[in-house]
């Protein structure tokens, strides 16, 4: 990278630089089409990502693992208060966490990039020997007297870190399907995750054959293909200081789940309602399935995704 591309001649090629040449190089690309380039997500190894927004901010994204036992409980609630919002997971049981950290900034700062490497690494270091292989409830001192939660341990992790790493945000995974996000604004975010198996055709009515070959491609096969979609909801609101939850693990999951069930198994052309006149692309996959869900979760659905294919995604967000 750094003899075969002029642009890293004089810059070091750090994910972010590289995250921020793509997309200068492919915002070009873009020019005449009525959809326009918004961010480039560079992943460089499992543990590491950036993105690079078009508005100019950067953001540098560092991955680590840590395992912990816990009773998701909170300390504010009655018995039959946890019971009711956390059902079994009061019980000890444990968790293969997954965290993301990342930091930002509005445009792409002096070398190093986003914190040095040493100072992250520092920073893992130091959430690994507070957190894997404790006990969440017992052995450590931040969260006692504390409700035990994702959330509550996604912001932990946030305001733990030293001011000389100043920390955007935190993901925390709890199991692939649901994780909890905290914002040093204060924001925060639980998100769920379901797959489901259909079939479509990408095809519209009013095209030609020409324009539809051309548009959608081998996608346009009339005897249709099928997908492994997965949706992620994601809610957001304000931390609870007594429960330390945002929502109902099972209410969440159900929601999803239900929203999807009209769709799972199903060719979405033919059998289902919201796609007899209309194309069933990802941008209108998401749109039908908004408002049905939006409405189980009492409007609290701040964003929306699906993965067509591990390349293929598409997102609708509430403004």
């Amino acid at each position: 990278m750094n003899e075969d591309n002029p642009a890293f001649r004089d810059t070091v090629p750090t994910a972010e630089n590289i995250c921020r040449q793509l997309l200068d190089d492919v915002a070009p690309l873009f020019g005449g089409d009525p959809a326009r380039l918004v961010a480039v997500h560079l992943r460089e190894t499992p543990e590491r990502s950036a993105t690079a927004y078009t508005e100019g901010a950067i953001e540098a994204n560092y991955w680590f693992d840590f395992s912990a036992a816990r009773r998701t409980i909170s300390p504010h609630l009655s018995a039959s208060e946890n019971e009711t919002l956390f059902g079994i997971s009061t019980g000890e049981h444990g968790h293969n966490y997954r965290a993301r950290l990342t930091l930002r900034a509005d445009s792409i700062p002096p070398e190093p990039a986003l914190g040095t490497e040493e100072e992250i690494s520092s920073l893992i270091r130091l959430f690994r020997t507070q957190l894997d292989h404790k006990n969440l409830n017992r052995d450590v001192d931040a969260l006692r007297g504390k409700p035990i939660t994702t959330e509550s341990l996604a912001r932990l992790i946030l305001q733990s870190g030293p001011g000389k790493v100043p920390l955007s945000r935190v993901r925390l995974h709890e199991r692939d399907d649901f994780f909890a996000e905290a914002w040093n604004d204060g924001g925060m975010f639980l998100g769920m995750r379901e797959a489901f198996s259909a079939a479509h055709r990408l095809h519209v009515p009013s095209f030609s054959d020409a324009q539809n070959a051309e548009l959608f491609g081998k996608c346009n096969n009339p005897r249709g293909h099928g997908h492994r979609y997965v949706a992620e909801a994601t809610i957001g609101g304000e931390y609870d200081e007594r429960s330390g939850a945002l929502a109902n693990f099972e209410e969440l999951r159900d929601a999803l789940g239900q929203a999807l069930a009209p769709w799972r198994d199903k060719h979405l052309d033919l059998e289902t309602d919201e796609f007899r006149d209309q194309p069933s692309t990802g941008e209108n996959i998401v749109r039908a399935l908004w408002p049905r869900l939006d409405t189980a979760l009492q409007q609290r659905l701040l964003r929306l995704r699906l993965w067509e294919t591990a390349n293929n995604r598409f997102t609708l967000r509430r403004m």
